[in-house]
């Protein structure tokens, strides 16, 4: 009997535990070292970020100059991040990250020592802020691409559902913690604390083997560049890999519209915005947790497909809970807190923890497929691609979200974008069959 096309399979053999798989910290000490170190680094990376945002505010008493910090970043950082695949595919990939994590380090300490002087000027902390970001880009993109070299090709996944585990406790956790200690001790205590915490990913990353790119390697530059989109041309899977999560990034990203939920829908204020916000994150820590199951898979393209439509269900599902709450029809739901209504937020957050959780499983089978199906001389060009996706889906997906919502209601844009996002899915699922079709047992690009 044939496997349905419709339903990931698990392989008979030993059950495995729906709790995280932590064999890749056990078999791969080097990996666990750089595990460890990264997690503990972006918890203070988290402060930081917080403590620009608040600082660039207590200056200007500006959204809009609040909003310069990530507008100013992003194109260096789609720059960035593809260049720093060309120096993956050619330098020790070790070197790589051991540079661009000194150069981020040294951003931290710069930020801590003006916030010491009390060196209120918004200029520096903007182009701080862009140095941070580069580098963080080009120590993702590098982190990314040697998983792989650290841990057997059939433990990708659980190492993928670690990583979400680090970011879902980081997300949880550092803004949360920034937040009150810049309210009860100033800027200095936060930069100083980032600056600390970073001293834990050099230990990760100078135990580090050499790791210089195996098969033949090519000199950044136009002609190596050129020969990733040639090969990208060439990988329907990967590439396809990439289509669905811009899908999903583009007509699933509501979180912008948070602020106006918290103001005119639920109530709340910048209370409303950090739970929902939150409930994200501890839905990716929480699907990470009980993704032990997840390394038996071996469809990864029906997986990712199922995953993101669920996603986009739980983005219909936001919208019509901000379209009930729009008519007055739920507003005696749940006790008040405040102007905010308790039941609705409740559900609200539910909706975006759901939404955490499916994108984390996308993420989970995307990058093992990645790490898999692209061989070591390629994989950094790919993970740049990829960075250049996760960076700039979501800024799409904002632009769709609020001017949408601009010209409509807070409600129409997640339903029509969730909406959206299942029928594509289902489309690209049924056309192309090769992506349907892939088996982990045998990546194929």
């Amino acid at each position: 009997m044939t496997d349905p096309v419709d339903t990931p399979v698990i392989p008979s053999g030993p059950r495995r535990s729906h709790f995280l798989d932590l064999a890749p910290l056990r078999e791969s000490p080097a990996f666990a070292r750089l595990w460890t170190g990264t997690a503990i680094s972006n918890i203070g990376a988290q402060f930081t970020l917080v403590a620009i945002a608040l600082q660039v505010y207590d200056i200007t008493h500006s959204t809009f100059a609040v909003a310069l910090v990530s507008g100013f970043a992003l194109m260096p950082m789609i720059v960035f991040g593809i260049y720093a695949g060309l120096l993956n595919d050619y330098f020790n990939r070790r070197t790589v990250l051991i540079v661009s994590s000194a150069v981020s380090w040294a951003a931290s300490v710069a930020l801590a020592v003006l916030a010491w002087l009390h060196i209120d000027v918004v200029w520096p902390l903007y182009l701080l802020a862009v140095v941070g970001a580069v580098t963080a880009s080009t120590s993702s993109t590098t982190r990314f691409a040697i998983i792989p070299r650290l841990v057997p090709e059939r433990l990708l996944p659980a190492a993928s559902a670690l990583g979400g585990i680090s970011f879902g406790v980081a997300l949880t956790l550092g803004p949360a913690l920034a937040g009150v200690l810049v309210a009860a001790t100033g800027f200095g205590w936060a930069y100083t604390v980032d600056v600390v915490l970073f001293l834990f990913g050099f230990l990760g990353i100078v135990s580090l083997p050499p790791l210089n790119p195996t098969g033949e390697t090519t000199k950044p530059g136009w002609a190596s560049l050129k020969g990733g989109l040639e090969f990208l041309r060439t990988a329907p899977n990967i590439r396809m890999s990439f289509i669905v999560d811009i899908i999903a990034m583009t007509f699933g990203r509501p979180q912008v519209l948070f602020p106006a939920v918290g103001a005119l829908v639920i109530g709340g204020g910048a209370v409303t915005v950090g739970v929902l916000v939150a409930s994200g994150a501890v839905g990716v820590l929480l699907s990470s947790v009980f993704s032990g199951r997840l390394g038996g898979i071996r469809r990864h393209g029906v997986a990712i497909g199922l995953s993101i439509t669920v996603y986009g269900a739980f983005v219909v599902a936001l919208g019509a809970v901000f379209a009930v709450l729009s008519t007055g029809a739920f507003g005696k739901v749940g006790s008040a807190f405040g102007d905010a209504n308790l039941g609705a937020l409740a559900i609200a957050a539910i909706m975006s923890a759901g939404m955490g959780a499916a994108d984390n499983v996308s993420s989970i089978f995307r990058m093992t497929m990645l790490q898999s199906a692209a061989p070591d001389d390629m994989r950094g060009r790919l993970q740049g691609v990829f960075t250049v996706v996760v960076t700039g889906g979501p800024r799409l997906g904002e632009l769709f979200m609020g001017g949408l919502a601009a010209l409509t209601s807070l409600w129409f844009p997640p339903l029509l974008g969730g909406a959206l996002i299942i029928v594509l899915i289902a489309v690209l699922l049924r056309v192309q069959r090769g992506f349907r079709d892939y088996d982990a047992r045998n990546p194929t690009r």
